[in-house]
């Protein structure tokens, strides 16, 4: 697939879907006054794509299969690799309200954010042009979106080379270390896109989807791993390689996509496998 096979889908992320991540991306304070029903839950979903509402800046076709394009930051300002999976979904809808989304296929993604103070929404964050997002070419159809189905075996990893040197960018993770997965995130993906309303970082939901017409399809992000230590304290600069990989564990260790990565052998069975230049 290519990014262009994506840009009828409107594009929603999930925010705190990984324990720990908005502490360590500094992105804590802006949840302050974010109520969720659960401890453990998403603080909430953003828009980063409008497909059919041209009144918006996220109306911009972000995606890029290969190519991070830098944006103009001004001082504080860093922008850094969000390693997620992305599900390809239908989304159902009665009387103009979603009813049901539906996980068909599943890949690996780079929310890629620009860490910044002041934004009064997360969106602001997320899409600032062309090729600010990433997404594998190689996606997986999903069996059953439930326990023991094709995800239950599937690792996230993630990987910066700069100046030749590959260092471990994200927690090497497993997908059912998502705080809400499967019956759990399908549920609350339906009622926030049914119900979620403008509120702090938080946009109108079902207002940016009736601003689209309704689309019958979405990309969704549904969360960022944790950092390691230098994914946590190393921004992107221009030269940057990053690469993710949402890979089969029961095939493949971290050590096989290490090398994978060093010898340039990207297309495996069984991995998703994103390459992004910073430019």
């Amino acid at each position: 697939m290519t990014a262009a096979d994506f840009q009828n889908c409107i594009g929603f992320g999930i925010a705190g879907n990984f324990a720990n991540h908005l502490e360590q991306a500094g992105e804590m304070s802006d949840f302050v006054d974010v109520k969720v029903d659960e401890a453990d839950a998403p603080k909430g979903l953003f828009p980063f794509y409008q497909p059919n509402n041209p009144d918006t800046f996220l109306h911009t076709f972000p995606l890029s299969n290969d190519t991070i394009s830098m944006p103009t930051l001004t001082q504080g300002e860093n922008l850094q690799v969000e390693p997620e999976v992305a599900l390809y979904c239908d989304i159902e809808y009665t009387d103009g309200k979603v009813n049901a989304v539906v996980p068909k296929m599943f890949g690996a993604y780079n929310d890629c954010t620009i860490r910044k103070e002041g934004a009064k929404k997360i969106s602001e964050k997320k899409n600032w042009g062309s090729a600010t997002k990433g997404v594998s070419r190689t996606f997986f159809e999903i069996d059953r979106f439930e326990r023991g189905g094709v995800m239950d075996a599937y690792h996230i990893a993630s990987f910066l080379k700069r100046d030749g040197v590959l260092h471990e960018y994200g927690e090497d993770s497993p997908v059912l270390g998502y705080s809400y997965f499967y019956e759990r995130l399908i549920r609350w993906m339906v009622a926030k896109l049914a119900g979620q309303t403008d509120h702090g970082p938080l946009e109108d939901l079902p207002a940016i989807l009736n601003a689209n017409g309704n689309p019958a399809h979405a990309l969704i992000s549904i969360g960022a791993t944790r950092y390691t230590h230098f994914g946590e304290t190393t921004f992107l600069r221009p030269g940057d390689e990053v690469f993710i990989a949402v890979y089969d564990a029961e095939r493949y260790d971290n050590t096989a996509i290490r090398e994978f990565i060093q010898t340039g052998e990207l297309e495996q069975e069984d991995i998703s496998f994103l390459s992004q230049k910073v430019l």
